[in-house]
């Protein structure tokens, strides 16, 4: 295994430091930051990044919630999974896992890309007892086509080279690739953004776990079991994502009973890092409306309306607006 981060050397200048902490969880050992407090909301990062995406819609979330954040198995400063518990269900019992030794039972769940993946496979597998599922720009179909076919069998065989995470992990040095490679996914982020994706992909460990976490996505299981879905989902999808095209949230929230998609103008698929206020403001506004008939002891998808409050207009007439006023208290 390719050296991991070291947190006291990669991590001491880290985004929400003061909100980090280390838990033991499912046989291994997670980097979790908490900040905010009322209703939890879980905030699940995709592949290849870390807590680091979250470091500004966060902070404006935790103002009306409290606001969970692990680094995913193998990626930032959490250990990697054993060998085969890298595919979806393995990944969402380890999370599980974690939530019950945090004693935490989110009300809701943002996931961006591969994040949100995992969220439905926690909600399906797991008996996840929460009010609303987000996905931001969700990665949630396999690819097409020649692409379908060949991606498994390729991300496979990438991760079992002992190589390939030194030479990602070398090319990440030249900062021209990191931010060609965030240029194409549609999203323009600060310098600041660049430079910890940077951090992160010039590391082997963290590469090494990226690439265990793709050869083991199994996202036509995922496909097949979406009806079954019981819990409010909210699909946002950024009108300029490259990454995941934005026609899959129609796609998927045909399958998903109750289920709506909306765009993002002008956003990529980095929308969160983008534009922090605006997506703050939307997703706030999602959730303040699903967790309310939990608040009056309503159940779990029997009368919730994920519907969003009027931000959403908001965000489509001016992308640069955001909510006002000071972060709440960040928990340690």
């Amino acid at each position: 295994m390719s050296a991991p981060l070291v947190w006291a050397r990669d991590g001491r200048d880290w985004p929400l430091r003061e909100a980090s902490h280390f838990v033991k969880a499912a046989g291994q050992r997670w980097h979790v930051q908490r900040l905010g407090e009322g209703p939890t909301v879980l905030l699940l990062h995709g592949t290849g990044a870390s807590t680091h995406s979250w470091r500004k819609l966060a902070p404006l979330l935790a103002q009306r919630f409290e606001v969970l954040m692990p680094d995913l198995p193998g990626h930032g400063f959490s250990a990697p999974l054993p060998d085969g518990q890298c595919s979806l269900p393995g990944m969402a019992a380890a999370l599980s896992a974690l939530l019950a030794e945090l004693h935490v039972a989110p009300q809701a769940v943002l996931g961006h890309s591969a994040g949100a993946a995992l969220m439905l496979r926690l909600a399906l597998d797991q008996a996840w007892a929460g009010r609303v599922l987000i996905g931001l720009n969700a990665a949630l179909l396999p690819f097409e086509g020649l692409a379908g076919v060949a991606y498994a069998p390729m991300a496979r065989l990438l991760a079992r080279s002992r190589l390939v995470p030194h030479l990602a992990a070398w090319r990440a040095r030249d900062p021209r690739s990191v931010r060609r490679l965030i240029g194409s996914t549609g999203s323009q982020i600060d310098d600041e953004g660049v430079a910890l994706y940077a951090r992160l992909l010039r590391n082997p460990g963290h590469v090494a776990g990226v690439l265990a976490m793709m050869s083991n996505w199994n996202l036509q299981a995922l496909q097949h079991d979406l009806p079954a879905l019981r819990c409010p989902l909210r699909l946002l999808a950024g009108a300029a994502d490259t990454t995941v095209p934005p026609a899959q949230a129609e796609r998927v929230a045909r399958r998903v009973p109750g289920a709506r998609a909306q765009h993002l103008p002008g956003l990529g698929h980095l929308a969160h890092e983008e534009a922090p206020g605006p997506i703050a403001e939307l997703v706030a506004g999602v959730v303040a409306e699903a967790v309310r008939p939990a608040l009056a002891g309503a159940a779990c998808g029997a009368s919730a309306d994920p519907s969003v409050d009027p931000s959403a207009d908001r965000l489509a007439a001016n992308p640069a607006a955001g909510p006002a006023g000071r972060p709440a208290p960040r928990r340690r």
